[in-house]
């Protein structure tokens, strides 16, 4: 078996626990219809499918050259290298479940409100305003290079512009919900997706 399958599979394990975990987050008071069948979902989706499946996978796939130059890798690295892009990916799986658990019962897998529901601003929280998206653009990032195709580098976009479409979406809604001065504060001191010290803007990215 390949890194590049261990890693594949190790993505659904992780999307299977995660979807599993929802027995444990309050009653939904409040859900945004307009979350469930948006463009940002489209796009992280098609973007996860990108990254995630092996480049040996597309290249079964018929549809001459131009696919093949696609899925091709674009390099081949070294085993130690490709076992530290997982381990990274682990990484990633790991600041998700820290933002999930810190978060609790307020977690939803789409944009609502819970029984009471306020602003966490504290642990993962307290380091970008959408740890969980954070994690996952991580994993995919650390997955693309694993990958090391067009392909892939493509999905990691497509999944980035979709997870900053969603993310935009929820903090409308938490502003209506929650209050927009309070939201508004809590995103002027705390970046969207990436932390400052990594050259993540604050407040110019808020909603």
């Amino acid at each position: 078996m390949t890194i590049q399958q261990i890693n594949y599979d190790a993505w659904w394990i992780w999307y299977v626990t995660w979807i599993a975990a929802v027995i444990f987050s309050a009653r939904t008071k409040v859900q945004n219809g307009r979350d469930a069948f948006s463009p940002g979902r489209l796009l992280f989706g098609i973007g996860f499918i990108l990254v995630l499946v092996p480049s040996s996978y597309w290249l079964k796939i018929p549809g001459g050259a131009p696919a093949t130059a696609l899925a091709r890798p674009l390099w081949t690295a070294p085993d130690l290298l490709n076992w530290v892009f997982f381990g990274l990916v682990l990484a990633g799986f790991a600041f998700c479940w820290w933002a999930r658990l810190h978060l609790g019962k307020l977690w939803s897998g789409l944009t609502t409100l819970k029984e009471g529901h306020y602003i966490v601003d504290t642990g993962p929280y307290g380091i970008v305003r959408h740890p969980i998206y954070s994690g996952i653009l991580f994993s995919a990032l650390m997955s693309a290079g694993l990958n090391a195709t067009v392909v892939a580098a493509l999905g990691f976009v497509s999944a980035t512009f979709g997870l900053a479409m969603i993310a935009r979406i929820e903090e409308r809604f938490l502003r209506e919900q929650l209050g927009a001065g309070a939201y508004a504060a809590y995103a002027a001191r705390v970046p969207m997706l990436v932390p400052t010290w990594l050259g993540g803007p604050v407040s110019s990215v808020s909603s």
